[in-house]
C-alpha cells in the first residue's frame, strides 16, 4: 500500500484526499436515496466486509489457510443472541463481549494447532467449523436452540431510549464499524505486529531464526481474526433478530475465503472489492442467482490464472528485519 508516516505522500491505498472524501460523502448520502430493500442490500455487504477483514488478518496477512472461519462468526452471533434473549443484556454493550467470546475461542481450539501448516491446518480448521456447527444443531445445555436456533433477538441499543430498528441506522451502525476497523488494520499493518506478520508470511523459517515469537503472532492473528468476526456475528444476529445453524455453514467459510483471494490477500480495499462482488451479485444478477457459486469458481480461476495478486493486491514495501527489531516505522500499509 502507499507509505504513511515518515513518507511525505498524502494518499491512502493510491487514492488522494479528494477521492476519499467524495467516497465518504457517497457513503453517507447513499441510504438517504436508495429504497430500504437497496439499503438492506448495502448492510449485508457491510457484513460480508467485516467478515473478509476478519479472516483477511489471518490468511493476508499471516498466510494461514482457515476454512473454517465461519464457527467464529458463529461463537459472536449466538453469544449475541443467548446472552440477549435470557438475561436481557442490550446488544451494543454485547458487542465487544461477543468479540471476546469469539477470539476466547480461538485461543482454546488453535493453540494446539498452530504448529500446523498448509493442508493440514486448512483441513483441521475446515473440521473445527464443522464442529462449531454441529453442536449448535446438538443444542449444548439446551442454549442453542437446536436446528431451529435462537428467535427474538432485540434490536441494539444501550438499553435506554436509543434503539437502532431501521434500516438506515443499521447501514450507519454497521459501515462505522466497518469504518474504525479499516483504521485499526491500517494501524496494525503499520505496527511492529503486521511487520512480524509480513515476516512470517514471507519466511517463517527466517522470521524465527530473527527471534520472532512466530506461535505467538500466528495464535495473535486468529485471536484477532474471530475477534472481529464475533462482531459481525453480533450485528448479523441484531439485524435478522434470529439465528440458526444454516447461517455458518461450510459455504459461509468459502465464500469468506474467495472475497480475500479475490480481492488480493493482505488488502483492505481489495476485501472491500471482494465483498462487494460476493454480496452484491447475486442481488444485481438476481435471475442467476442459483449460478452464483459457479460464478465465483470461475472468477477464482481467472484471477488465479490472470490476477493472482488479486482485484487490488498490496503493495507490500521491502521491510528490513532492523526496523521490526529496532521498532522503526514501516514504509507499508
Amino acid at each position: 500500500m502507499d507509505t504513511i508516516g515518515p513518507s511525505k505522500t498524502h494518499t491512502i491505498f493510491g487514492l488522494n484526499k479528494t477521492t476519499l472524501v467524495l467516497i465518504f460523502g457517497a457513503v453517507c448520502v447513499f441510504p438517504f436515496v436508495a429504497s430500504n430493500y437497496i439499503i438492506d442490500v448495502a448492510f449485508f455487504f457491510g457484513i460480508y466486509a467485516l467478515l473478509g477483514l476478519s479472516l483477511n488478518i489471518v490468511l493476508g496477512e499471516v498466510g494461514l489457510f482457515d476454512l473454517g472461519h465461519a464457527g467464529f462468526y458463529a461463537i459472536g452471533a449466538y453469544t449475541t443472541a443467548i446472552l440477549n434473549t435470557r438475561y436481557g443484556i442490550p446488544i451494543l454493550v454485547l458487542l465487544p463481549i461477543s468479540a471476546v467470546a469469539a477470539g476466547l475461542f480461538a485461543y482454546l481450539v488453535c493453540s494446539p494447532i498452530i504448529h500446523l501448516q498448509g493442508d493440514y491446518l486448512l483441513i483441521v480448521t475446515l473440521g473445527m467449523g464443522e464442529i462449531v456447527r454441529i453442536a449448535l444443531i446438538n443444542n449444548p445445555f439446551d442454549l442453542t436452540g437446536g436446528p431451529n436456533g435462537v428467535y427474538g433477538i432485540d434490536f441494539p441499543s444501550l438499553g435506554g431510549p436509543f434503539v437502532i430498528d431501521s434500516s438506515i441506522e443499521y447501514y450507519f451502525l454497521i459501515w462505522i464499524v466497518v469504518g474504525l476497523s479499516i483504521w485499526g488494520l491500517i494501524r496494525l499493518q503499520n505496527s511492529r505486529i503486521g511487520r512480524a506478520w509480513n515476516y512470517i508470511r514471507e519466511d517463517e523459517i527466517a522470521a524465527k531464526a530473527s527471534g520472532i515469537d512466530v506461535k505467538f503472532y500466528k495464535l495473535l492473528a486468529f485471536i484477532l481474526g474471530a475477534a472481529l468476526a464475533g462482531v459481525a456475528g453480533n450485528l448479523y444476529a441484531s439485524k435478522l433478530m434470529c439465528v440458526s445453524p444454516e447461517s455458518f455453514t461450510f459455504w459461509e467459510s468459502c465464500l469468506m475465503f474467495c472475497i480475500v483471494l479475490i480481492g488480493g490477500m493482505g488488502s483492505i480495499p481489495g476485501v472491500i472489492i471482494g465483498a462487494a462482488f460476493i454480496s452484491l451479485f447475486p442481488e444485481v444478477f438476481r435471475p442467476f442467482a442459483m449460478y452464483r457459486m459457479l460464478v465465483f469458481g470461475m472468477a477464482m480461476i481467472l484471477m488465479m490464472m490472470y490476477r493472482p495478486g488479486g482485484a487490488w493486491p498490496r503493495k507490500r514495501g521491502a521491510v528490513s528485519f532492523k526496523s521490526l527489531l529496532g521498532g522503526a516505522e514501516s514504509r507499508d500499509v
